[in-house]
Parts: C-alpha cells; sequence; structure tokens
C-alpha cells in the first residue's frame, strides 16, 4: 500500500476534517499551516495575516482505496469556491481556499476538477480556489487536531453559525 497527500486549504481548518475522516482508505487528517514562507507559524501569527499560510488540512491516504479525484469531490463539496475573500464569516488571506498539489498528477487533476466545476453553471461567479504547489506543512497546535470530536457542540455551533452549514445544504445537498 503506497500512500500519498493532499492538501486542501478551504476556511477554518477545524471544518474541513470531519469530511474527509472517516471515507475508507483514509489514513490521517491534520489540521495545519501551508503557503507562506514563516517556518513554524502558530496560530496567532497566521490569523494576522501577514505570514503568507493558510489554514489546510493535509490528508494521507491510499490511492488505491479512495482515489484523488474523489478526494477533489469531497472538497469543492465543503466550501464556497466562489469566494476568495476567506470562508463564510471567517475573512482574509488565512481563511482562503487553494488546492496544494503534490505532483503534476494531481495538478492536472485539480485543475480539470476546477474547469468542470466551472463549466457545469452550478454557480454564476467565477471559481476562486487556486491551485497551487504544495509547501511545506506545519501542523497546527494540539486543541485544534480533531476539534469536531474534542469539542462537538462548539464545533456544531461555528458550523451553523458561521454559514458553512447552510451553505453546502443549500448548494451540495449534504452536510457540514
Amino acid at each position: 500500500m503506497a500512500l500519498a497527500k493532499a492538501t486542501f486549504a478551504g476556511g477554518c481548518f477545524w471544518c474541513m476534517v470531519k469530511p474527509f475522516d472517516s471515507l475508507p482508505g483514509i489514513e490521517a487528517v491534520v489540521s495545519g499551516y501551508t503557503g507562506g514562507d514563516l517556518p513554524n507559524p502558530t496560530y496567532e501569527q497566521v490569523c494576522t495575516n501577514k505570514t503568507g499560510h493558510m489554514e489546510a488540512v493535509q490528508i494521507t491516504y491510499d490511492p488505491d482505496i479512495f482515489p484523488y479525484e474523489q478526494l477533489l469531490d469531497v472538497y469543492w463539496s465543503q466550501i464556497d469556491p466562489t469566494d476568495g475573500g476567506g470562508q463564510f464569516f471567517d475573512r482574509g488571506e488565512s481563511y482562503g481556499t487553494a488546492i496544494f498539489y503534490h505532483d503534476e498528477e494531481q495538478r492536472l487533476a485539480a485543475e480539470l476538477s476546477k474547469k468542470k466545476l466551472a463549466d457545469s453553471g452550478k454557480f454564476n461567479q467565477p471559481i476562486t480556489v487556486k491551485i497551487l504547489e504544495a509547501k511545506p506543512f506545519y501542523e497546527a497546535e494540539t486543541y485544534h487536531q480533531d476539534y469536531y470530536k474534542k469539542n462537538p457542540a462548539h464545533y456544531n455551533r461555528y458550523s451553523v453559525g458561521s454559514g458553512r452549514a447552510a451553505f453546502i445544504e443549500r448548494n451540495w445537498g449534504g452536510e457540514a
């Protein structure tokens, strides 16, 4: 079994763990920071929107069980792909959206999936998600890991209160 990595930024990383966590072939989903140049950033530093980093999740998965293209489908269904200024109530660079590719195959798959979504007519605004080469990924602080499991009541209030849950239900027909 050859494991691979996938890295996605989709706004608050708390909300990006749960959708991937229990899928077949997923070995780990880690919350962290990527995209910037500051080594080993803290949550507080990333929140200043001055590090270039985004909150992201890095997924270790078995592509023979759950192919990258399916991970992309899950990713799209958890975000507002037309919002270039953050996600839902979370605004700023650190809450941006991006697919960080780890190889040429992932880059091509990400570009194709973005084009398919843009051509689908599902949204009447441009798809603003960036497709970027993967940079170093820095694991977030322990209290951010598996937040939806450790703090389910707060997680659910956040998902609903931020507008994410309603958007996903309305536009993707799923749950956050």
